[in-house]
């Protein structure tokens, strides 16, 4: 028996949010001061350090599951499969439900239940539950669909990672114009065909304050009130060049396959730069150059969309061989994210 992915699906908001929309903010730094600087100037700053030029939000009268039921309904189309066949519904997220003008995060029912609801999936015997994992969720919860196969408990497995961050921003700081909003799915199966999960790796830290890296804290500007999503940037980034590199490593030594039969690595879109550096040292650790075109990317044009980014960046690749990457049959590939908590997990396939 193996586990596959036989259908994926994702939903990409319509509104495009470009970088000039943030040129009439007034941003604070986190001790609460003014930022003396230009606009303009911060926000070039922003886009050579991310790579980001735009990014989506979902539309006013829309919320997550709205999106997360729309990149299910495509998964299951994608894989020819009868939805009430299905015996888990996982979504990963960070924020919940949440209404335009209300962040107050909303996870009462899970999403998970709002999307099975909005699948129209009558049997009860199909469980959905939510998992909270910061940003490598999508990636966890692909892990414990596979964990549930081979125990015998469950065939198939619906993961869907689904965030709506534009509900959340602190627009006094400079952070907001990293998020965005999405949601991607994927159907994980047993099946006699050859491939699949090769082999996974998490890792969570926590004995050194890195749990509280990304977190929920008030406005820059006032320093109290309503939280929003905040992050130490540079700490999050000295953690993840550090830690990931290792993380994948484990992963794809565990595997048994080698550096160079790696086709393509889908990591967590969270910073162009940081991902390109965390990918270098990974092919530092075999004394190898990182090879062109092994790191496809999608955060130029679609930002942060946290759990959404990986499945996303996946399904677009699958079908649509976004930016000239595809993939074939036997490609061997690499899925990792790193994340609030701080978790870091990769997962070595067989196309």
């Amino acid at each position: 028996m193996n586990i596959k992915i036989t259908g994926s699906g994702s939903s990409i908001p319509e509104k495009a949010e470009l970088n000039s929309a943030f040129s009439n903010h007034t941003f604070y730094d986190a001790s609460g001061s003014l930022i003396d600087s230009p606009n303009e100037v911060i926000i070039e700053k922003f886009k050579a350090i991310t790579g980001i030029e735009q990014r989506r939000y979902i539309k006013e009268n829309q919320t997550v599951a709205d999106i997360a039921i729309e990149a299910g309904e495509k998964t299951i189309a994608d894989a020819k499969t009868d939805r009430e066949t299905i015996d888990y519904i996982i979504v990963a997220h960070n924020v919940g439900d949440i209404a335009l003008n209300s962040n107050q995060v909303n996870t009462l029912p899970s999403l998970a239940s709002k999307v099975k609801a909005g699948l129209g999936i009558q049997n009860p015997n199909c469980v959905a539950y939510d998992v909270l994992f910061g940003c490598p969720g999508w990636v966890e919860g692909v892990i414990q669909a596979c964990a549930f196969i081979k125990a015998g408990m469950a065939k198939k497995c619906l993961v869907l990672g689904a965030d709506s961050l534009s509900r959340v921003l602190d627009h006094s700081d400079r952070d907001s114009m990293i998020y965005a909003d999405g949601a991607g799915a994927t159907l994980i199966e047993s099946t006699k065909e050859k491939g699949g999960i090769l082999a996974h790796k998490t890792v969570t830290y926590t004995a050194n304050g890195e749990a509280d890296f990304i977190f929920y804290g008030p406005s820059n500007e006032s320093g109290k009130g309503t939280k929003y999503i905040k992050m130490f940037g540079r700490k999050v980034y000295e953690f993840a060049l550090n830690k990931v590199p290792l993380a994948i490593q484990n992963c794809l030594d565990a595997s048994g396959a080698g550096i160079d039969e790696v086709k393509k690595i889908f990591i967590h879109q969270a910073n162009l730069k940081m991902d390109d550096a965390i990918i270098k040292r990974l092919y530092r650790l075999y004394k190898k150059p990182m090879p062109e075109g092994i790191l496809p990317m999608n955060i130029q044009e679609f930002g942060n969309s946290s759990v959404a980014t990986v499945p996303t960046l996946f399904d677009l690749v699958r079908k649509q061989n976004y930016g000239g990457h595809k993939l074939a049959k036997g490609d061997l590939i690499i899925f990792a994210s790193v994340g609030a908590g701080m978790n870091i997990n990769a997962i070595t396939y067989r196309i």
